[in-house]
């Protein structure tokens, strides 16, 4: 692989790019592993991805703003971020309700006029009915996130585990986002396709804290001055984390699990106060959506009942065991290991295929794909059905009816007359929550016949893969869930009819089974453990679903990484794991540094500033005093943002030696990080030749103690450092002091792989033999 050339906070231009000019739109960021755009697969048009600064500058303004806050303000801000918590959970857990609401009342209208046209033997109107809704609601889904807000597509976990390690890529959290997100999810959903609402929830819920702890969006001009008290990242982390925590509790109403999950999968730096404010904002999502079921259960919801939100109560099913059904269970599991694993590889290659010969076609490619997909999927759910044949409704008890005629229900007729049913059409003419929902219940031995299992579990791995990749809002847990339930299901009905292993019910088989699946394809353990506790409400199953979590991510982690790291990757986001690559021991910092530096003194020439900005994309520069005698010093670091700030304001001053220069325009609230929307840019600033021969004071705006390291230490070490503290910047010092007082700068861009690989191309070949190492470092690190 070719060395790429730099850009600022380490992102790959492409190759042929002339790096003395400005980035147009075309160069897009290009992931150096596939080739291909990271707009390609996220469909964004915005600016470049930058680093987010989990440190608390400590400038001269910064501190006389501490020392100046009184002890009403500090309060404030305390009760403010537990205020931030409680409406995040509030909103998350209203939106959540709309979007279940909505989603059961236009699915369940769909299938009950379409059910209808059946029973009237009407079969061309009704495939033309459901394919007909189908395409028209993913259509508009498809249309919002083509052309309103491209980064609502898919999942949007990858992109808030970006943003949790990091990275701030553009529009991912924007008002827009939020807003297509939740309407093209219910366009999706209710479309039939095979995804989920849980993976964009957690998104919207990031969203929704990222808006609050920004005080609004300067873009869109929704800002309120008396939200604007998070003034830095890492407060706007912590919200964006009790958001995706929200989510997930939302999604499966399991708010213990939707702590978990921001613990174990997308947070990168986590803290007790953190953990209190999680679940406190995972508990008020518990009571929205409490209070919303029961209000929905009175009729006030329309067609929204049984589907609604998501609780597949299995605490009735036979859950008794000994080692034949833990021989059955651990089977369960080594499989579902593999098949999550061979999911990962193949939809990874499905979407960069997307990418490739869709997505960089054009809107309209993209728009055709979405479609192709529903009509694809509107022929599975009206078409399989027919090959299943009739069969006599068994004797049941309550709460079961056989045959049903709504939407909802086991044992629905279709075309079977009366007494029969088709037990492919309840898995398949259904949403997909109800379909979760047939496969989980207890006490309905051989309601399925192994051919309808079969035919099922190949449909939806298959639509599952095609689906997940498409321009529109796509979760992942649900696709994962029923492939796993299905699975999990038939090995049930061997292990209970074949080899007469009475211990587990069928639907307890089926929960194991999803939970396999789970474990090979996200490699999550405690949090999906917790989550399908808490969405089964069956506690003594504990010890199996701990058996086959393990079991699956083990055999997972041998072959691939868990499908949302893979996503990462192949979306180009430069993440920093958990632990460094092993080869990095072998380098030194000074070997990562290369670029040459571009300095700045305590007071400088307006003049030379705006050049300095107009030429250069980096976002912090050395302050060297004295830089030209032999007792130059570091004095620290002054960011980009700042100095457009102080330029902006025009604080110059006549001469470089007044003696009383300070920022007399400007308080230390203006120096703090703007949300979403436009910032600042050198082409805000405009100068005359008068004020370019000022000069401007760098002194009260200067990081003084910036986090160093010595061109000696090694680079694991550094990057530790840098990723554990969550840096933007770390200075690489001489070990000696003559000379020039400080080496360089590195950035994100300097610790990633294959950036260094390009530079250091000998480390190629020690790479190729501790392959084996970093499978096992690769497993270590997505526990």
């Amino acid at each position: 692989m070719e060395a790429l050339p730099e850009l600022e906070e380490g992102l790959v231009a492409p190759l042929d790019r002339d790096p003395s000019q400005p980035l147009l739109q075309k160069d897009r960021l290009t992931n150096a592993t596939t080739g291909i755009s990271h707009m390609a697969i996220v469909g964004a048009d915005g600016s470049l991805i930058e680093s987010l600064d989990y440190e608390v500058l400590e400038s001269d303004l910064f501190k006389q703003d501490w020392r100046a806050r009184t002890q009403c303000e500090v309060l404030q801000y305390v009760i403010l971020k537990w205020t931030f918590a409680f409406l995040v959970g509030l909103f998350t857990g209203l939106v959540g309700i709309i979007i279940n609401v909505a989603v059961e009342n236009i699915a369940g209208a769909k299938l009950m006029y379409t059910a209808k046209l059946i029973y009237s033997n009407q079969l061309v109107l009704a495939f033309s009915l459901v394919t007909g809704c189908n395409v028209v609601l993913v259509l508009c889904s498809a249309l919002l996130c083509v052309y309103l807000g491209p980064a609502a597509a898919g999942s949007g976990i990858p992109e808030v585990k970006a943003y949790l390690n990091g990275v701030d890529a553009p529009e991912i959290l924007s008002p827009k986002t939020l807003f297509v997100k939740v309407l093209g999810s219910i366009g999706s959903v209710a479309g039939g396709l095979y995804v989920g609402k849980e993976g964009p929830l957690v998104h919207i819920g990031a969203c929704i804290a990222s808006l609050l702890g920004q005080g609004g969006s300067r873009k869109h001009h929704l800002t309120f001055s008396w939200l604007r008290l998070f003034k830095n990242d890492r407060d706007r982390r912590d919200l964006v984390t009790c958001g995706a925590a929200a989510g997930v509790a939302a999604a499966f109403r399991a708010p213990v699990g939707g702590v978990l999950f921001a613990l174990e999968e997308a947070a990168s730096w986590w803290r007790s106060s953190l953990l209190w404010r999680t679940f406190f904002t995972t508990a008020v999502v518990a009571v929205v959506l409490r209070l919303g079921s029961n209000w929905c259960r009175v009729g006030h919801c329309g067609l929204f009942g049984k589907g609604g939100l998501i609780m597949f109560d299995v605490s009735k099913g036979s859950s008794t065991y000994g080692f034949p059904e833990l021989f059955a269970v651990m089977i369960l599991g080594l499989s579902g290991g593999i098949l999550g694993s061979l999911f990962n590889a193949l939809n990874t290659r499905i979407c960069i295929f997307y990418a490739k010969n869709f997505n960089l076609k054009g809107p309209a490619a993209k728009i055709f794909l979405a479609c192709f997909v529903a009509v694809v999927t509107s022929v599975c759910c009206f078409g399989l059905p027919w090959l299943a044949p009739c069969r006599p409704c068994p004797q049941l008890t309550l709460p079961y009816e056989c045959p049903t005629y709504d939407r909802s229900g086991n044992f629905k007729s279709f075309h079977c007359p009366t007494g029969q049913y088709n037990d492919l059409a309840g898995l398949v003419f259904t949403t997909n929550d109800d379909a979760i929902r047939n496969l989980f219940s207890t006490g309905t031995q051989k309601e399925y016949h192994y051919t309808s299992i079969i035919i099922f579990f190949v449909a939806s791995y298959i639509m599952a893969l095609l689906t997940y990749g498409i321009a529109v809002p796509s979760g992942l847990f649900i696709p994962v869930i029923l492939c796993g339930a299905t699975y999990g299901r038939l090995i049930g009905m061997l292990s209970t009819t074949m080899y007469d292993l009475k211990g587990l019910d069928e639907g307890v088989y089926a929960v194991l089974g999803a939970a396999a699946f789970l474990g090979g394809s996200m490699r999550m353990t405690v949090s999906l453990c917790v989550i399908l506790l808490e969405l089964t409400n069956n506690l003594s199953m504990l010890p199996l679903i701990m058996l086959v979590l393990l079991a699956s991510k083990t055999v997972g982690d041998s072959f691939n990484m868990a499908i949302y790291n893979l996503h990462l990757k192949i979306k180009g986001f430069p993440i920093l794991e958990a632990h460094p690559e092993p080869f990095m021991h072998q380098l030194t910092a000074r070997d990562a540094v290369k670029s040459p530096l571009v300095k700045f003194s305590p007071v400088e020439r307006v003049g030379n500033v705006m050049h300095i900005l107009r030429t250069t994309k980096h976002s912090a520069f050395p302050v060297i005093e004295e830089p030209l005698s032999p007792k130059a010093t570091f004095a620290g670091l002054v960011l980009r943002s700042h100095l457009l700030i102080l330029l902006k304001k025009k604080d110059f001053y006549f001469t470089r030696s007044s003696s009383t220069m300070s920022c007399r325009k400007i308080s230390s609230g203006e120096f703090a990080k703007p949300g979403s929307g436009k910032g600042l840019t050198i082409e805000d600033i405009e100068v005359t030749p008068e004020e370019e021969d000022m000069y401007v004071i760098l002194h009260p705006i200067i990081n003084a103690s910036p986090y160093t390291v010595l061109d000696t230490m090694s680079l694991a070490k550094a990057y530790t450092l840098f990723r554990q503290l969550g840096l933007r910047h770390i200075c690489v010092m001489p070990r000696k002091p003559e000379g020039e007082p400080i080496l360089g700068i590195l950035t994100r861009h300097d610790f990633m792989h294959d950036h260094l690989l390009s530079i250091h191309p000998h480390l190629r070949s020690s790479l190729l033999k501790d392959r084996s190492f970093l499978r096992q470092a690769s497993s270590d690190r997505h526990p």
